[in-house]
């Protein structure tokens, strides 16, 4: 059969229209069984089991990923490999997700005596309420669809979509019931980039020790210039006798200073400095350095401790290497 572009976009209209229709029956069909799921698994003092074969499995894996990733410790064991010794992963404490369209699937029926016999809570997900698994489960969901998107009506398409989203809302509804933040999920995603902006702090990053650019009151502009240019941050602090911050001096501070023709070979850096300068504390994050920059319009910023003494130094070029721009 030949296809011309009007056909290639029609059969995509077909698929999504068929899977737009099931997940509005499966929306209509939110009942007591959706709460009651919730309430056991967020009870669970355990972990959350997600088992399935073909692609009920790859559907659980999913699932299981997405409840793990929101605060629900879970993972997949595959049922064919649970009867030659994966069972042993399984615990009291436990409580099982059974994924099967048909309600038929030989290697769950399998291993679920011994479930049963466990007496861990059993969630089971099928297409057909009257099925021998539906008959197993403490509580039964029901993922039946009205068709399938493939026009042969063989290839779990709709239904696997359906399943997908019912478990993508039971993890969502855990993760509220749970209170889950975006820090907890920055915690679980340490090299993404949000684990990245919401975990990594300002002494991570920050230019420490003599690489800190700082001058003391007294000393001339132009003192000032050569120590900006050695530590190549655009800025310099400014202390006093006693060490704390009493100032910074700028990039465009020494533009401003130019403009009114001050000699800078004769001015002392007290004079042309900025005395309510923006800092920081090194454990902050370094995502709120950003939001500081970015909102004061400013591209650098000492680090201070408790007592205003400068103990780091660090600018936009610092958060460009740590991946927050």
């Amino acid at each position: 059969m030949t296809h011309t572009a009007s056909s290639w976009l029609h059969s995509a209209a077909c698929v999504f229209n068929i899977e737009i229709a099931a997940l509005e029956q499966l929306q209509q069909r939110l009942d007591q069984s959706f709460i009651q799921t919730c309430e056991v698994l967020s009870q669970c003092r355990g972990r959350i089991i997600v088992t399935g074969m073909g692609k009920s499995g790859h559907i659980g894996r999913k699932i299981a990923a997405t409840l793990a990733s929101t605060g629900s410790p879970a993972f997949f064991v595959h049922p064919g490999e649970a009867s030659h010794g994966d069972l042993g992963m399984i615990t009291r404490e436990d409580a099982v997700v059974a994924i099967s369209n048909s309600g038929r699937t030989e290697e769950l029926l399998t291993i679920m005596p011994i479930i049963k016999r466990m007496g861990i809570p059993l969630i089971v997900m099928t297409g057909q309420n009257t099925s021998p698994l539906a008959q197993l489960a403490d509580v039964c969901l029901d993922i039946s669809v009205p068709e399938e998107a493939c026009p042969l009506g063989l290839a779990p398409t709709a239904s696997t979509t359906a399943t997908l989203v019912l478990g993508d809302a039971i993890a969502v509804a855990l993760l509220e019931r749970r209170g889950f933040t975006i820090e907890d999920f920055a915690f679980s995603h340490p090299a993404g980039d949000l684990g990245r902006k919401l975990l990594l702090k300002v002494e991570d990053i920050m230019h420490q020790g003599n690489r800190i650019p700082s001058v003391p009151i007294g000393t001339h502009v132009s003192a000032a210039l050569i120590e900006m240019t050695e530590k190549k941050l655009g800025m310099t602090a400014v202390v006093n006798a006693a060490g704390k911050l009493c100032g910074v001096y700028t990039d465009g501070d020494l533009r401003r200073t130019l403009n009114q023709q001050i000699n800078i070979n004769q001015a002392l850096i007290e004079s042309v400095m900025s005395k309510e300068c923006k800092t920081i504390k090194p454990q902050w994050l370094a995502v709120e350095a950003l939001k500081l920059m970015e909102s004061h319009q400013i591209n650098g910023l000492i680090v201070v401790n408790d007592d205003q003494h400068p103990v780091g130094a660090l600018n936009t070029q610092d958060l460009l290497r740590a991946g927050l721009l």
